[in-house]
């Protein structure tokens, strides 16, 4: 059964602990939300309910730095990061999505010249916005993922592509090219100082040489208490400050910091400098009394948040009606194991085709498609994205499907 347990006091004496900040080095951490037995994965695929339902849990115990602004999960334990194939977290079938990614692309591409170039793009799951990037701008790629799997995504650009089954390593240095992109993978990194230090001694003496990194903003899922981001994988949250300190502190001088994709995507754009660390701060990032200030709202809130959707869920199984999930992915897996309501939802619906079929990792859930609701007509979709929610009731309309969306 899933505990939660949750700290208001960052600074007493039981909660502030000797532990080194993976990202500054600094020795004290504050605990601030503990959320126990939750699944170590949440986007491996399991074929059937038994395996899924048997899955490796573990603990979430969320601490805060005071001195560069990053949380971490203290529970987390590297031997569970089994990333491999048959990780599924592909976002490509979302038209929501795509035009969001086309945009972005597009937007790198003019601003840094991306044409005719080599790219390499650190943890690029199955490869679609490295495609873009290659298709778009008539460049060369290679993309080094260890769940990539060649030719998932069919391309015109496939022949200027390579992909490397692997970890991010130094021995990769020889892929540098002329721009390097990494999107939501730093958040599954806990040493992420030795990592980007990594990437700043792969790069070596070119100072030319753009980096682009995408990651989920910390600053709404506090403010939000946006419990379903927070799930074991995820071992490292980041701020704008913390993570523009993470690249100052490593050779890095943050050219660009801001927010997409509804806020919910941060962003950093950084060259490297010749120095061991740079000075300059970028506007954008807030103070550590502010995150402090956010952090402790969070810790004072987030028990209410949850005891609203357990009711919500309760009154709807109550009146018999037939609740189910929009998304399968990380969210899903947060939002029913953080509030231990696997009882409560009947199916869990994913737009993405490689997900059918499979069962969800400890929750047991099959996952269907969005015509299964045809047949079914459920009463309610507790929606785990509410930026997906106009592209789902469009669905939902073409289906006739007549429920009530209920957004996070």
């Amino acid at each position: 059964m899933t505990q939660t347990k949750i700290s208001t006091d960052l600074y007493s004496g039981d909660r502030r602990i000797e532990q080194t900040c993976p990202n500054c080095g600094h020795s004290h951490l504050s605990t601030f939300y503990e959320v126990k037995q939750v699944p170590v994965h949440s986007c491996l695929m399991m074929p059937n309910e038994a395996e899924a339902l048997n899955f490796p849990c573990g603990d979430v115990l969320l601490a805060f730095c005071d001195r560069c602004g990053f949380i971490t999960n203290l529970k987390f334990d590297s031997k569970w990061s089994a990333y491999a194939p048959n990780y599924e977290d592909q976002q490509s079938f979302s038209p929501t999505f795509n035009k969001f990614a086309i945009q972005l692309a597009d937007r790198l591409i003019e601003k840094y010249d991306l044409h005719n170039k080599n790219i390499l793009e650190i943890g690029c799951s199955k490869g679609d916005f490295l495609i873009l990037l290659c298709e778009r701008g008539n460049n060369r790629g290679v993309g080094i993922d260890p769940s990539v799997v060649p030719g998932r995504v069919q391309s015109e650009a496939a022949d200027r592509i390579t992909f490397i089954q692997d970890y991010y390593q130094e021995k990769h240095a020889e892929y540098v090219g002329d721009f390097i992109c990494c999107r939501h993978t730093l958040e599954h990194i806990q040493p992420t100082s030795e990592f980007i230090k990594i990437v700043r001694r792969s790069i070596g003496d070119r100072t030319d040489i753009p980096v682009f990194f995408e990651i989920p903003d910390t600053v709404r899922v506090l403010k939000e208490l946006a419990f379903e981001d927070i799930y074991y994988e995820h071992c490292s949250y980041f701020t704008p400050g913390s993570l523009a300190r993470l690249f100052r502190n490593s050779g890095f001088e943050v050219t660009d910091l801001y927010r997409d994709y509804g806020d919910q995507y941060l962003m950093i754009e950084a060259l490297p400098i010749a120095e061991s660390k740079s000075e300059k701060v970028h506007p954008f990032e807030e103070s550590l009394e502010e995150l402090t200030q956010q952090v402790q709202y969070f810790a004072s809130h987030i028990q209410e948040k949850l005891d609203i959707w357990r009711d919500r869920l309760s009154q709807l199984q109550a009146e018999n009606k037939k609740v189910v999930v929009w998304g399968s992915g990380s969210k899903c897996v947060a939002f029913l194991t953080t509030l231990d309501t696997l009882d409560k939802i009947q199916y869990v619906v994913d737009i993405n085709p490689h997900r059918h079929g499979k069962f969800i990792p400890g929750v047991g859930k099959s996952i269907v498609s969005p015509e299964f609701l045809k047949d079914y007509q459920p009463d309610a979709i507790v929606v785990m994205n509410a930026i997906y929610c106009n592209e789902i009731q469009e669905m939902l309309d073409r289906m006739g499907v007549r429920a009530e969306l209920m957004a996070l």
